[in-house]
């Protein structure tokens, strides 16, 4: 089996506490790099994973043994260096977002184009098992034609770092909305245009200039409709996903799903009827059926997290990619579309900016 080296730019929550905690453990890769401007991560780093270190990311340059580079700086940082990575021939693999804009993301995915090398972005949400869940329920026809599609990634908290900073690409939708954006795109499958948005987003709890709450709707032609929540206010967060269908639907979280629906077959036979419904004695009748119901659960195994299996699943087609040639199940180009998304969003709803 051929070992990946990966330089992680960045030792922050994600490089360390994710990149950082899943590479070690996969005998496909190993850390032979980490780039951190703080001096105590890169001391932390040099000990945790016993490669060489560096202060800047252009230190990187001239070596050879490096098969990819995660870009896991802050969130402004990411069209930049990925770029320049890419034109130094590195094969890079950036975290979300992938860019503010999606010119942008058309930037990025030109240089990998012209550089003949990787371009990935970490949406490893779109493997976690809760959602392959959801998507496995409604490819089953189970739940007949889904009508609505609603994802709440939601709670309450007060947040005054620099993720609620516009200056740095911040925010609740460029932070947190990535995952569902990307499973609400996946979910609708319009490629082929931009759907039809309805965002309102407002600054309510966070101490910095960017939004903490996000009403996104999306519709396209034939598709259903997806409410998507992302929101620091809901004191009393019930799900994650509930679906709608002609057959019946589905609800559920991050560790536990259930979903319910009755068969056409074994439905009662029915006609429209305009006239009065009345009953035996020839009183009013309302209109009303016993429908057989069917129910069925799924829950999470204890470690099946989205920052676990997610991840490894995510890997997995990096790797893949590299020393197979198999194509990326996540594209630059999809995502692109949910830049282009956010982009309109924020055209939508122009948020005064801090001073200072």
């Amino acid at each position: 089996m051929k070992v990946l080296n990966v330089a992680i730019l960045g030792q922050g929550r994600s490089g360390l506490d994710i990149h950082g905690a899943a590479l070690p453990h996969d005998g496909r890769f190993k850390v032979a790099a980490v780039v951190d401007a703080l001096p105590d991560r890169r001391e932390k780093a040099a000990k945790l994973f016993g490669c060489p270190v560096y202060a800047d990311y252009r230190e990187l340059f001239g070596r050879e043994d490096i098969d990819l580079a995660v870009n896991a700086l802050p969130s402004h940082f990411h069209p930049p260096v990925t770029i320049d990575l890419l034109r130094h021939g590195f094969n890079v693999m950036t975290e979300k977002p992938m860019a503010r804009t999606a010119a942008e993301a058309d930037e990025m995915i030109a240089a990998a184009g012209q550089s003949g090398r990787m371009l990935a972005v970490f949406q490893q949400s779109r493997f976690a098992s809760y959602y392959q869940k959801v998507k496995e329920v409604i490819a089953s026809g189970k739940l007949g034609r889904i009508v609505q599609i609603s994802i709440y990634f939601d709670g309450y908290a007060r947040r005054w770092d620099w993720q609620c900073c516009q200056e740095f690409g911040a925010g609740s939708l460029y932070n947190t909305g990535p995952h569902p954006l990307d499973q609400a795109l996946d979910l609708l499958d319009y490629r082929e245009g931009m759907p039809e948005i309805f965002c309102k987003m407002d600054r309510v709890n966070t101490f910095g200039d960017a939004e903490d709450y996000v009403k996104l709707i999306l519709t396209a032609p034939g598709r259903p409709l997806v409410d998507l929540e992302v929101s620091s206010c809901n004191a009393y967060p019930n799900f994650t996903y509930n679906v709608q269908g002609s057959q019946g639907g589905l609800q559920g979280n991050l560790t536990a799903m259930k979903w319910r629906y009755f068969k056409p077959g074994e439905a009662p036979e029915q006609h429209l009827i305009k006239t009065p419904l009345m009953k035996e004695d020839g009183s009013p009748a309302y209109c009303s059926e016993n429908l057989a119901w069917y129910e069925e659960s799924w829950e999470a195994d204890g470690d099946d997290t989205p920052f676990t299996t997610a991840v490894y699943r995510m890997y997995t087609t990096i790797y893949d990619h590299l020393t197979e040639g198999k194509p990326l199940l996540v594209t630059p180009q999809q995502v692109r579309q949910q830049i282009a998304i956010i982009e309109k969003c924020h055209q939508m709803n122009p948020l005064s900016r801090m001073e200072g």
